[in-house]
């Protein structure tokens, strides 16, 4: 719709999409900034400025279709690089950003301590960009992991919403600082949860994958990884490694009537890890494009499956999202 369309059926465009930067002020975010985003194909999502740019609750057509942990949205103040702390801060929300030198568990890799997923998430970002331009809703932002006598790594992040569209594109730049190599380990922990996902969904990937489960238990779940069951109290998680010929998976629930679209750039994530929480109040699928198999830094290095970025070079990766109603 041109703009003389447009302010005859509304004189405040507010109507049909907006894009407005807002400040919690009560819990354990408090003070902690968002961009609330929301277009007229029905997305609404929470943009996190201070928790390296990742993407809280997002709805759908007023339907929920991320996981938000029980601990609710975290902020910086109450991000904590001891491992053991994560499962006492992780919001979920519909992107949780890991890495940029581990993922996975907690590692100790020579004198250097690495916590959890990493401490990307913990960065809030600087030179924010919010605007409304040729009818998409972008924002951008600069991350940035670095240490004294280290590393230091950016992260250059642009999300952008199609105005009239149900669409998340991600595109962030990865850059060494330095001039020597510096190991990457990279995670995009997407994560989904109830009323898209219920026994009633099922997650299509390429037939001609190759699955690898992460524990025994997992591996009792071999056949059926794509079929979910309703809450169940107390029960394990499952993880799976997928290697896939197409860098597109898809989520439906024809009773809820949803399907989300996730497509990504094999070529610098050549992984899909697969996070299968069936336990109650821990409701949750991850869908996880990533560069490694969540082991930790000094695991991985071990594996063999630590990958380098080169002395001031870049790597850049792509990802989108695309909800629609089936």
């Amino acid at each position: 719709m041109d703009r003389q369309h447009l302010y005859r059926y509304t004189g405040n465009a507010d109507q049909l999409y907006s894009l407005r930067r807002v400040q919690l002020s009560e819990g354990s975010a408090v003070c902690c900034n968002i961009v609330e985003a929301v277009t007229a194909g029905g997305l609404q999502a929470d943009i996190m400025a201070d928790t390296g740019l990742d993407i809280g609750l997002v709805r759908y057509k007023g339907n929920n279709v991320s996981f938000l942990s029980k601990n609710g949205y975290d902020s910086r103040a109450s991000f904590s690089a001891a491992g053991h702390e994560f499962l006492y801060t992780f919001p979920g929300g519909l992107l949780y950003t890991c890495g940029l030198r581990s993922t996975g568990a907690p590692s100790i890799d020579g004198d250097e301590y690495h916590p959890m997923h990493g401490r990307i998430h913990g960065q809030p970002a600087t030179n924010l960009v919010t605007c409304i331009k040729e009818d998409n809703l972008i924002i951008e932002g600069v991350l940035k992991e670095s240490a004294l006598f280290g590393h230091a790594l950016e992260l250059r992040r642009r999300i952008t919403l199609p105005v009239w569209g149900s669409k998340i594109l991600i595109e962030d730049t990865i850059e060494n600082l330095t001039p020597y190599p510096e190991e990457l380990a990279v995670l995009y922990h997407f994560n989904f949860g109830y009323p898209l996902l219920s026994e009633n969904t099922k997650l299509i990937l390429p037939e001609d994958r190759q699955t690898t489960p992460r524990t025994e238990y997992a591996k009792t779940g071999l056949g059926k990884e794509c079929e979910f069951s309703a809450p169940i109290d107390g029960e394990e998680e499952q993880v799976y490694f997928h290697e896939l010929s197409d860098g597109r998976v898809k989520l439906e629930n024809a009773q809820a009537g949803i399907a989300m679209t996730l497509h990504w750039n094999l070529d610098n994530l050549p992984i899909l890890a697969q996070w299968k929480s069936m336990a109650s109040g821990d409701y949750a699928l991850g869908l996880e494009p990533t560069n490694n198999f969540i082991m930790g830094r000094f695991a991985e290095r071990e594996n063999g499956t630590l990958k380098v970025l080169d002395a001031f070079d870049s790597v850049e990766m792509r990802l989108e999202l695309e909800f629609e109603t089936i």
